[in-house]
């Protein structure tokens, strides 16, 4: 995740930390304005043309995002797969009980 001056793109599609959409801007103008807010300037989606930043402040960030990982994951189910050996001699009770 690139944040402020990491940021090499020469243009931005920069979204403000109220979730409104500020448009294309270069750059160095968007990280004035996060400079401005006293917050960071992060690169949310690098894939887009052109890429999207958000204005937020990174550590909160990065605690939200651990936070909805770690629930996540809580919530996963594992499978267990069981082995039952049966042989030959079983008797019938045995494996009605093991079924």
């Amino acid at each position: 995740m690139q944040i402020n001056e990491e940021i090499r793109d020469k243009e931005v599609r920069v979204i403000d930390q109220d979730g409104s959409q500020l448009g294309i801007m270069p750059t160095g103008r968007a990280l004035e304005r996060a400079a401005a807010s006293n917050l960071d300037l992060v690169k949310i989606a690098p894939q887009a043309k052109p890429p999207v930043c958000k204005i937020i402040d990174y550590g909160k960030y990065r605690f939200e995002q651990a936070k909805r990982d770690k629930e996540a994951k809580k919530n996963q189910r594992v499978v267990d797969i069981k082995e039952i050996r049966l042989s030959l001699n079983i008797d019938t009770h045995d494996f009605n009980t093991k079924v």
